[in-house]
């Protein structure tokens, strides 16, 4: 926003007509209007007066820390697309570097332009490209120092992007550093890397955890689901739901334990007294098989923790006796396990 703009916007908040504001400041009407279009900028020893009158802080008015609004963006964006259709790759980037002179604390419409102009140069051909680069760079590092945790990512991401298009992988690497330990993004992206660096089995070792932890989340995700449909007495759902948590125990091959599982709660609600039997005897003898997901295919490349040799039996018993506690499955009581 200019500062002509700026003017205008907070006298008009404070109710304060252009008069008034001449008179205050010791200078005439037109002045006052001069300045809010445009025409003239007022004395610098007059901005201090001028913000301490609107009520506003000096970066305020000098546009400092100005923002867009979503609209604002959304229109700045717009024409730089509409641009683009009839003006050089040259113009158009001289345009938005004027723009961001504007704006020049406005991060969202720095990093905006990065990814714009970054796009546009793979596609166009570019003389100069070495500059043009130099800049999109620079606007990627200032806003991976915003205070806003969304714009780093998305700054970090870009210049993952960025180095790994230059086949600068371990700059690539480096940026990774922004995501937090528990973002899949971060481990996707490292895993990118590795497969371009040529990394076969670390690449392999990087998706495959990924996958395995893709697997808990989706499936606690959809017992989340499940609760929620059980909680609506929506019976029909909750049936779909154990399907599909079945179906994903199937995909991922977690092995028949996992699938039998899924069901007993339910089965147990309904007292449905076969079915909860099926079931158990399901699980009990899938015991043998839990971890027969380390033998899968699928996580060849992962190294899993060692396993007490008496765990399997230890489960099995602790099964059974929780299958006996006569408040949960004491309608069981005339059926034999």
């Amino acid at each position: 926003m200019t500062l002509g703009n700026v003017i205008r916007k907070y006298r008009k908040m404070r109710d304060i007509t252009q008069e008034e504001m001449a008179k205050r400041l010791g200078v005439t009407g037109a002045a006052v209007n001069k300045w809010e279009n445009e025409k003239s900028y007022p004395d610098i020893t007059l901005l201090a007066p001028i913000a301490r009158l609107l009520d506003i802080t000096l970066d305020t008015l000098l546009s400092f820390q100005e923002d867009l609004t979503d609209q604002e963006m959304n229109d700045i964006i717009c024409t730089v697309d509409e641009k683009f259709k009839t003006e050089s790759y040259e113009a158009v980037f001289q345009w938005a570097k004027k723009i961001l002179e504007q704006y020049p604390s406005c991060e969202q419409l720095m990093l905006n332009f990065a990814v714009i102009f970054d796009a546009q140069r793979l596609i166009q051909k570019v003389s100069k490209e070495a500059e043009y680069e130099e800049c999109i760079c620079a606007w990627y590092m200032r806003t991976l120092n915003s205070a806003d945790e969304s714009i780093r990512l998305r700054a970090a991401d870009s210049l993952v992007g960025f180095y790994m298009r230059k086949e600068e992988y371990e700059k690539a690497e480096k940026y990774l550093e922004y995501f937090s330990v528990q973002n899949p993004e971060k481990k996707q992206k490292q895993a990118q890397i590795y497969a371009e660096m040529g990394k076969t089995n670390e690449a392999y070792k990087a998706y495959e955890k990924l996958l395995f932890t893709d697997y808990q989340r989706i499936s606690m995700e959809l017992h989340g689901m499940y609760l929620l449909a059980m909680k609506d007495e929506d019976k029909s759902k909750a049936l779909k739901l154990i399907e599909k948590q079945k179906e994903l125990a199937r995909c991922f091959e977690m092995g028949p334990y996992y699938e039998a599982s899924y069901g007993l709660e339910f089965a147990t609600v309904e007292r449905d007294s076969e079915k909860v039997i099926d079931i158990m005897k399901e699980m009990l003898s899938g015991v043998d098989h839990i971890f027969d997901f380390k033998k899968s295919w699928l996580y060849e490349h992962m190294e899993f923790k060692e396993t007490r040799d008496d765990f399997v039996e230890e489960l099995r018993e602790n099964l059974k006796k929780c299958f006996r506690d006569e408040e949960t499955y004491g309608f069981l009581k005339d059926n034999q396990l």
